[in-house]
């Protein structure tokens, strides 16, 4: 009877785990709708709560061009909303909440300079 509770609450344990949907390459170069002027590309890295990674405005207008920047944050309990941070060579930052969901991530600029655009919407180009 033991065994069972034991292994009925690893399934439910199991059944909460955080699948790490933040993962991975997302761009605006897919977007139909948005600004060509620019591309934003992210490169995330999650483990459990934790993210890391590199980030990047690419224009041909220098004004536009970020360079790259480095990415950290956290994952909220449930896995679908982060908080991040992006930091330039230079001492640059920002901040912004990233919502995921159906392979897309919803990118909302929450305050810092203007290194990045304020909302976007990206799509996972790679895993």
């Amino acid at each position: 009877m033991k065994k069972i509770i034991l292994f009925i609450l690893f399934i439910s344990f199991s059944a909460f785990s955080q699948s790490n949907q933040f993962t991975g390459t997302w761009s605006t170069e897919n977007c139909k709708d948005c600004s060509k002027k620019y591309i934003f590309k992210i490169n995330l890295a999650q483990s459990n709560n934790k993210i890391y990674g590199t980030a990047e405005v690419i224009s041909d207008d220098a004004n536009l061009s970020s360079g790259v920047m480095e990415v950290t944050g956290y994952v909220y309990v449930l896995g679908e909303k982060a908080q991040i941070s992006m930091k330039t060579k230079n001492g640059s930052s920002a901040s912004a909440v990233l919502f995921v969901s159906e392979e897309r991530i919803q990118f909302e600029k929450r305050g810092g300079s203007d290194l990045v655009p304020k909302e976007l919407i990206l799509s996972k180009l790679y895993d």
